[in-house]
């Protein structure tokens, strides 16, 4: 048996999800704010895609807004613009405390939570589940694979074959100097390339005050490579041997090399912002955590931009997860919780 969550999806969990988290924030009292966000177009040339990106979230049932350029500085004063996509439900959260509340509930539950414990393969039998790690053998009903960045070679050494791979991309950060916080109000993001799944650098005001500018997309040469210089020789082989990366290359090498240059070049990094911002300058950022997005990419070169989740006999395999995973987060953890029942014939 194999399948798995189709790109209609998407908006579904997204609405979903929303509302399920901020139930969850309100029961937990885990501090949200429904702030809103604009999605703006700089120039003529994006105005179709920005018309389209409002049409197709009208379908989705979303609540929008397509605003003028008076109504946007309404929103956001010092943001630079022709016209944007007002989204009134997007919200932030203190996603951390999120995840702590979840953990805390599952401990309560009697879950054990395996920390520092690496899953070398998983192995399926009539009426098991064996989960073979660096720290032992564990037998399970089922199992879910939900691994990230490695959740390919997982799915791999369990003998699961899938036309596809996890190429990592660094998603590199600063943020605003205190003092210049004001220049951002809530979020604002570019128009997005519809050809390219990653949201382009962005601004994001965070729960406790704080707005993150970015992040980009480079390519990451160890696949938990959070600073420029971390390097693994497997994962990297692994990723250049890849037929589909160099097709994806080949399609988007210029895209890449932009990428590549704001990475180490803050200078450009501002340049590529102010197109937003333009009150902003290279004294005004300073560096922050960067992250690694587990991006799927299959043989073609083409890459997974939805919900990739396949199952087998007795074990499920997330195998892609982008952005709004977080706000769909629970609505995922329903469609991962309705297969294991299907499974368990239930």
């Amino acid at each position: 048996m194999l399948n798995h969550v189709s790109n209609h999806n998407k908006a579904k969990f997204a609405r979903s999800g929303g509302e399920a988290l901020i139930r969850f924030c309100q029961k937990y009292g885990i501090p949200f704010e429904r702030c809103g966000k604009v999605i703006v177009a700089t120039n003529e040339q994006e105005l179709p895609l920005l018309k389209n990106l409002y049409d197709r979230g009208l379908q989705n049932g979303l609540n929008l807004q397509l605003i003028d350029q008076d109504r946007l500085r309404d929103f956001e004063p010092y943001i630079n613009g022709i016209r944007a996509v007002h989204v009134r439900e997007t919200g932030i959260v203190d996603y951390r405390k999120v995840c702590e509340i979840i953990a805390s509930l599952l401990k309560s539950a009697g879950a054990e939570l395996l920390l520092n414990t690496k899953v070398e393969r998983i192995v399926e039998e009539n009426s098991k589940v064996r989960v073979i790690t660096n720290r032992g053998t564990h037998s399970f009903d089922f199992a879910v694979n939900c691994a990230g960045l490695y959740s390919d070679r997982i799915a791999r050494a369990s003998g699961v074959a899938i036309d596809l791979k996890i190429v990592p991309f660094r998603g590199e950060y600063y943020k605003l100097r205190p003092e210049k916080r004001y220049l951002v109000k809530n979020l604002v993001y570019p128009v997005p390339n519809p050809q390219f799944p990653f949201l382009g650098v962005h601004l994001t005001r965070m729960i406790n005050g704080e707005v993150e500018v970015g992040p980009n997309a480079v390519l990451g040469f160890k696949r938990e490579g959070y600073r420029k210089t971390d390097v693994d020789v497997k994962d990297l082989l692994d990723t250049i041997s890849f037929r589909g990366f160099w097709k994806l290359s080949l399609t988007y090498w210029r895209e890449g090399m932009e990428e590549m240059i704001r990475s180490y070049s803050k200078t450009a990094f501002v340049k590529n912002v102010q197109r937003l911002l333009p009150d902003i300058e290279v004294d005004d950022l300073i560096p922050a955590p960067a992250g690694v997005r587990a991006q799927a990419l299959r043989s073609d070169g083409t890459l997974v931009d939805d919900f990739y989740i396949i199952n087998m006999k007795r074990t499920v395999h997330v195998l892609n997860a982008p952005s709004p995973a977080a706000t769909a987060c629970f609505p995922i953890g329903v469609e991962i919780a309705r297969r294991t029942f299907e499974m368990a014939g239930r």
